[in-house]
């Protein structure tokens, strides 16, 4: 019995690393859809969000089947709420990146994004699929220490995301209300999408550790002064 168990949590472990790894395929070919105006791929994002929906209801079905069949306790119980909780952390993370493409769509032909954005939105888009791959490599490896990592580079996002308010807000700004609401969205998406992947690491150190930092990781008080915490 106990054999089988650990078959299913480690089943459920690379279950959430393949969510990972389409979430960030899903912001890449996104991206790419809102750089080059691409209704095509734009498209393909939207209509691929249900195979992440899919393996996240796949996952949550398992874990729950587990526990009714398992009677675990409570170290396996943690491990597997938290599952089911980095599940649905990384389900979010790809409709972001289905918002971003279909944000792409409403404005075809027109381009959602001016030129001048573009550079910050590329590196936002970046950052953010390399935050969610180490994300799923902290599950895979159940690094702890990889938090403080993912909360430096969410550091990154969020001087990006206040670039992007700072250009909006500027005088010389000439753009016009729907381009200034939807580069407010899109710096919203990538900014939240980070977050998730910080919220997935997080959970990692809750499942090593037992105890919810709530984004004070030990040792952190100089590193990281004054954090606001983020939802549960």
């Amino acid at each position: 019995m106990r054999s089988a168990f650990t078959e299913e949590l480690d089943l459920i472990s690379e279950q959430l690393v393949e969510m990972s790894r389409l979430s960030a395929t899903a912001l890449e070919r996104a991206t790419s859809a809102l750089m080059d105006t691409d209704l095509t791929l734009a498209q393909e994002v939207i209509s691929d969000d249900q195979l992440i929906d899919a393996l996240r209801r796949d996952l949550d079905n398992r874990a729950i089947d587990v526990l009714a069949r398992q009677q675990p306790v409570a170290t396996d119980l943690r491990q597997m709420v938290t599952a089911l909780r980095m599940s649905s952390d990384l389900e979010r993370s790809g409709d972001l990146a289905r918002h971003v493409a279909k944000l792409t769509r409403l404005r075809y032909p027109a381009h959602a994004l001016p030129e001048q954005l573009r550079p910050i939105f590329a590196e936002m888009a970046t950052t953010a699929q390399a935050m969610v791959l180490r994300a799923g490599e902290i599950i895979g490896s159940k690094d702890a220490d990889g938090a403080s990592e993912l909360m430096k580079a969410d550091d990154t996002m969020d001087r990006l995301h206040r670039e992007v308010f700072q250009t909006l807000l500027d005088p010389a700004w000439s753009q016009g209300a729907q381009v200034t609401v939807d580069a407010t969205l899109l710096s919203r998406y990538y900014e939240r999408y980070a977050d998730h992947a910080v919220s997935v690491a997080l959970r990692v150190v809750y499942l090593v550790t037992g105890v919810w930092h709530d984004e004070q990781l030990p040792g952190d008080d100089e590193r990281f002064p004054g954090r606001v915490p983020r939802e549960g």
